[in-house]
């Protein structure tokens, strides 16, 4: 397959570990120069150069990528990937931390798209990449906020993919789905809910969360996974990292809704 990547410019937010890293890094492979923004900045080898950053500051990735931009001449693609996750009953959650949750996953993500396609109008198009998660098509009960701002960023991804047609910027979603990385230890937990039978069913989801996440995938496969995406002069809206993750995003196409939360709450309440 030819290398349609040599040459390009990239950024990830939040580039410094996990899924991004390993984005990052099957990047490097294919020639693309690559730009990480993380809040928490983390040295990287000589060939990603990183920016310290935060998401839900507009102004200071702005700042960042016209930076960028009069370094190289263009930015060709943008990875919307900084995020993270909190679990537990949405009476014992607290208000601060889906607010934090919703900016960072969500809001930042529709903000930092905008500040991109500036630039990438600039340099005759390009791809805008955002993470969302399997998470975000058949939800998990006690990560009901973090699933919501998943199945955001799908819809706004494909909305945005119309609006951005005539300059010749793509838009895909990625959806993985269980995927060892240190989102799992990185999760914030809420659950001092005085109700012992409730505190128990939220224990007991999480566990089953955590272990499928531990038990999953290597980022590695996301990152080849976006890497096949860019490569595709026509990519897709959305890719579904994995063939069995692939079946389950295809089940609300042949069950019913409420046969679906049925079987969810089986398996984690």
């Amino acid at each position: 397959m030819k290398n349609r990547l040599e040459n390009k410019v990239a950024i990830i937010t939040g580039g410094s570990g996990g899924i991004g890293l390993a984005i990052a890094k099957q990047l490097v492979k294919k020639n693309v120069k690559v730009y990480d923004i993380s809040k928490n900045m983390q040295p990287h080898e000589e060939y990603v150069k990183s920016f310290e950053g935060d998401v839900n500051n507009t102004t200071q990735i702005d700042n960042i990528l016209k930076e960028i931009y009069e370094a190289n001449g263009h930015i060709d693609i943008f990875i919307n990937n900084a995020g993270f996750g909190i679990a537990g009953a949405i009476e014992n959650t607290k208000a601060e931390n889906i607010y934090a949750l919703v900016n960072t996953n969500l809001s930042a993500v529709i903000a930092l798209s905008g500040v991109a396609v500036k630039y990438l109008k600039k340099s005759g198009g390009g791809n805008i990449i955002n993470i969302s998660s399997v998470g975000g098509i058949i939800p998990l009960p006690f990560q009901a906020t973090y699933s919501a701002t998943k199945a955001g960023v799908e819809i706004f991804s494909k909305a945005l993919a119309n609006e951005v047609k005539p300059f010749n910027i793509k838009v895909t979603a990625i959806l993985p789905g269980d995927t060892k990385t240190g989102f799992t230890q990185n999760r914030i937990v809420d659950n001092d809910s005085a109700d012992e039978n409730y505190k128990k069913n939220v224990e007991k989801s999480i566990k089953k969360v955590e272990k499928d996440e531990q038990t999953g995938k290597s980022p590695d496969s996301v990152g080849k996974a976006v890497c096949k995406v860019l490569q595709k002069k026509n990519p897709p809206l959305r890719k579904t990292v994995g063939f069995a993750y692939k079946l389950v995003v295809f089940l609300p196409r042949i069950l019913s809704t409420k046969l679906i939360n049925y079987i969810v709450n089986k398996l984690y309440c």
